[in-house]
């Protein structure tokens, strides 16, 4: 059996840090900062609740990140 892969280390850094930034400086902002996948949604978009290390999630309201959080 081939041994399970131990995934990447996240970046040290906190989702709080970008609430209130404009979508698209946090997302420019979280890849500079080491987040491999970094995806914006919509208030109340329906998403899946799996864990991806390495990924930070925007909600986004009126061009500005409401919420960030990992996974």
């Amino acid at each position: 059996m081939a041994p399970i892969p131990t995934p990447s280390a996240e970046p040290h850094d906190s989702p709080d840090a970008y609430v209130g930034l404009a979508a698209d400086r946090a997302e420019r902002l979280a890849r500079e900062r080491g987040w491999s996948t970094v995806r914006a949604l919509p208030p109340g978009a329906i998403i899946t609740m799996e864990y991806r290390v390495g990924r930070l999630n925007f909600e986004v309201r009126g061009g500005r990140v409401a919420r960030a959080w990992k996974g």
